[in-house]
């Protein structure tokens, strides 16, 4: 029997950035176990995302994680490595239906700091030429905080860097939880039939998270939902083109001398853990003629490859549950992002290493996003998910 002041279960970029906060604090001499069962993390969220970071959202406090997110990424090349970091912004097009909500979440991002710009038609012409702007009431787009990056050069990042500092990394998974009484846990079984004693267990494992959490009597409203993305080239790729969001569900953004894209499912189904079949029908039932329609330059487009990946989705509010839970106090949960992990996971393993040492969130505070809202049946909607 082996014993660690913390157990991570999931060893992707959430549970691998709250190692790393953990391990960085002189405060907190503890052991680290993370456990994860594939160091290739081939099948991994955060291998398989499309890795962008955005500061439009509806709920203010997903926009101060992003702000925290940007920020970590841009001392990441001093600081950890170069993980690709191209700041651009989103631009979300919205139609006449869509206006009111628009308006509506550009108000949030402005009061709390968010240098967004609101277009109509005839201004957002002016700035991207290349767009068609049938059917577009209004759209926006901010001055700087969003990009994108290289989501698989920042986990390897974070996982080098915790390893060097001691961090255990445990290539296995959690099958049961072994609780001390009702209330608390006392550590893990894992698939390979060894027992780890912990004071703290983080439920950092993504899809797998709501059976984890099933062992310490928590009903965790997560599940896995499937996202294509198709890769593409265009001959005439649009200048300065940012990240777009269509009020058809389709979105794309350049990648390198290439561009993905990928389109929020007619019907969202959970799906098994092994699915990761690309769906192409997605790509030429929808994408495509919403491609061509938007930006006529990508009429002559060809794909070039495809892949897909899981979201650990919330169907509660599609926000993430972060932080203690009230009838078991030492698990410590991080699930639930609904595609905006990645991009929010310096921001939570910080907040959650305070938690841990402190006892309180001393940066941002992620009480919000407790698992308490679920028990009391008071969902904290995220409505900017794509």
């Amino acid at each position: 029997m082996q014993r660690a002041e913390v157990v991570i279960a999931g060893g992707g970029a959430v549970g691998s950035a709250t190692a790393y906060f953990l391990s960085s604090q002189p405060a907190f001499p503890g052991s680290i176990v993370v456990v994860e069962p594939d160091p290739t993390y081939a099948f991994a969220a955060s291998a398989r995302s499309a890795a962008s970071i955005r500061q439009q959202f509806s709920t203010p406090l997903n926009i101060s994680l992003s702000a925290f997110g940007m920020q970590f990424l841009r001392a990441c090349r001093g600081d950890l490595a170069d993980v690709g970091l191209v700041e651009s912004t989103y631009l979300y097009l919205a139609s006449a239906e869509g206006e009111e909500a628009l308006r509506h979440n550009v108000e949030v991002q402005r009061r709390v700091g968010v240098g967004t710009r609101l277009y109509d038609a005839a201004s957002l012409i002016s700035c991207y030429p290349w767009i068609n702007p049938a059917g577009i009431a209004a759209a926006s787009d901010t001055a700087s905080g969003e990009g994108w990056f290289d989501g698989y050069a920042l986990l390897r990042a974070l996982r080098l860097a915790n390893e060097r500092r001691g961090v255990r990394y445990v290539r296995d998974n959690v099958v049961s939880v072994l609780m001390e009484g009702a209330n608390s846990v006392g550590g893990v079984r894992l698939g390979s039939g060894d027992t780890l004693r912990c004071r703290w267990l983080v439920n950092a494992a993504g899809t797998h998270s709501r059976a984890i959490a099933a062992e310490a009597g928590i009903d965790l409203p997560v599940f896995p939902r499937k996202r294509s993305v198709f890769v593409f080239t265009s001959p005439a790729p649009p200048l300065n083109c940012p990240l777009v969001i269509d009020p058809s569900g389709l979105w794309f953004r350049p990648e390198g001398d290439r561009f993905i894209c990928g389109v929020v499912p007619v019907t969202d189904p959970t799906v098994e853990m092994d699915d990761f079949e690309v769906d192409h029908h997605q790509f030429d039932d929808i994408a495509w003629p919403a491609l061509a329609h938007r930006v006529p330059a990508f009429e002559a487009l060809r794909v070039t490859s495809s892949w897909a990946g899981h979201y650990d989705y919330n169907v509660f509010d599609q926000n993430a549950f972060l932080g203690s839970c009230e009838t078991v106090p030492n698990l410590i949960l991080a699930s639930g992002f609904s595609g905006h992990g990645l991009q929010h996971a310096p921001a939570v393993g910080r907040a959650l290493t305070e938690l841990i040492i402190f006892g309180e969130y001393r940066t941002i505070d992620v009480t919000p996003f407790s698992y308490a809202r679920y028990t009391r049946g008071e969902p904290l909607r995220e409505y900017n998910v794509i």
